[in-house]
């Protein structure tokens, strides 16, 4: 297991994480706008749709093994392209290549992987312990990242000139892409080579079997409650660039604040993990949900801009608890859907194709609703927006349980 969380979160380390954490600083190195970053974004999204589809079926007909080593590979001749600060069309292209490299062969295959790991029992705590793992690990790289970047910039923020930036950026990116050669490795060396018995073979997917599957109720309100839950995590690389547009951090103050975020993602997947094995993953997906509801329409309704930091910050905390519990417990489901094991990497690329569309629209929506040089305006038409999302990913998850109960 631990060789799939490590894994699992360093396929992302460069086209997410990266950008998640070091928003700012980017933004300023490579001299490039949010917009222009949406529409980079964006054309992961479109690769990455793509990708999830036809990954699906790769999963479900070669081993774990090789598809996630070749992948991170792939994902780490990207970063290597990245140190070198190319345009901002090149830029774009590279985005574009990650989402090939980070999909086609490697999500199907993980999400598949980590349910054989857990049993029918244990699917909270199995998909808990793999998206807060990978919460703590990404949370610790980002960490390392911020100290580099504290290192290389001078103590006076207003010291801090375009060459800094540059080189710093360089240094953290070249550390992340070291991570992710080894990471692979790793991978390579530790996950077995998979012996599936004769009837595991017999069972595999079949076209018409896995075509069967787009229009069942049961995984259209999956795919959106997927969906919902994704643009709330999406909406999370914001909270670093809200911290220093709106709060005037500094880019280190701001950089850390997006690491704190950061560390708040294990501590909320694995307690909802956990909770979940005891009660029932669905039903705990309505709570989060309104957590959503309430907070970001709080954020974006409120207020607050004359009142302390630290009001305003909490609900930031409230919405990250509340989207990285969902991301412990969307694909935990799968098991109360009773669909078989074996058709479980084309499930997951079929739910996909629809609930991770926002890689596509989520980048463009953030970037453009804010523009140039976002003030608080901007941000709270931006929260505002959004609470439509959480409300659709309430109504998903009701409509989900009404219907596996007929199950």
């Amino acid at each position: 297991m631990f060789a799939l969380i490590i894994a699992g979160e360093a396929i992302f380390l460069l086209p997410f994480i990266l950008m998640r954490v070091f928003k700012p600083v980017i933004r300023e190195a490579f001299l490039i706008s949010d917009a222009q970053i949406g529409e980079a974004q964006a054309l992961y999204g479109i690769t990455a749709v793509i990708s999830y589809f036809f990954g699906g079926f790769i999963a479900d007909k070669w081993e774990a093994r090789k598809l996630l080593a070749i992948s991170l590979i792939l994902t780490a001749i990207g970063g290597i392209w990245m140190t070198m600060i190319p345009s901002i069309f090149t830029l774009k292209i590279l985005y574009a290549f990650w989402g090939i490299s980070t999909i086609l062969l490697f999500w199907a295959a993980l999400i598949k992987a980590t349910r054989q790991w857990g049993n029918e029992h244990n699917q909270g705590l199995s998909f808990g312990l793999l998206d807060g793992g990978r919460g703590f690990f990404a949370a610790t790289v980002a960490l390392s990242g911020s100290l580099i970047l504290g290192y290389f910039f001078p103590e006076n923020a207003a010291d801090v000139t375009f060459d800094d930036k540059i080189i710093t950026l360089q240094y953290i990116i070249g550390f992340i892409t070291i991570i992710v050669i080894v990471v692979a490795l790793f991978v390579w060396s530790v996950l077995p080579n998979s012996k599936e018995d004769e009837k595991s073979k017999a069972e595999k997917f079949s076209f018409t079997n896995a075509f069967s599957l787009l229009l069942k109720p049961k995984v259209i309100f999956h795919s959106f409650i997927i969906l919902a839950a994704y643009c709330a995590y999406k909406l999370t690389g914001v909270y670093g660039t809200y911290a220093k547009d709106v709060w005037n951090y500094s880019l280190e103050e701001a950089t850390y604040f997006a690491v704190f975020i950061q560390y708040l993602r294990p501590l909320a997947a694995i307690t909802i993990g956990w909770i979940a094995d005891k009660y029932v993953p669905s039903k705990l997906m309505i709570p989060c949900f309104l957590v959503l509801i309430i907070a970001s329409a709080l954020i974006g309704f409120g207020g607050f801009e004359n009142e302390p930091v630290l009001i305003s910050m909490s609900f930031f905390i409230f919405m990250a608890m509340g989207t990285y519990a969902l991301r412990g417990l969307y694909f935990a489901i799968i098991e109360e859907s009773k669909t078989p094991l074996q058709v479980t990497g084309t499930l997951v690329g079929i739910i996909s194709v629809i609930g991770f569309t926002p890689d596509i629209f989520m980048s463009l929506f953030t970037g453009y609703m804010l523009g140039e040089n976002p003030t608080i305006i901007e941000y709270q038409h931006l929260f505002q927006l959004f609470t439509i999302f959480p409300i659709i990913g309430l109504l998903a998850s009701i409509g989900f349980r009404k219907v596996i109960k007929n199950i």
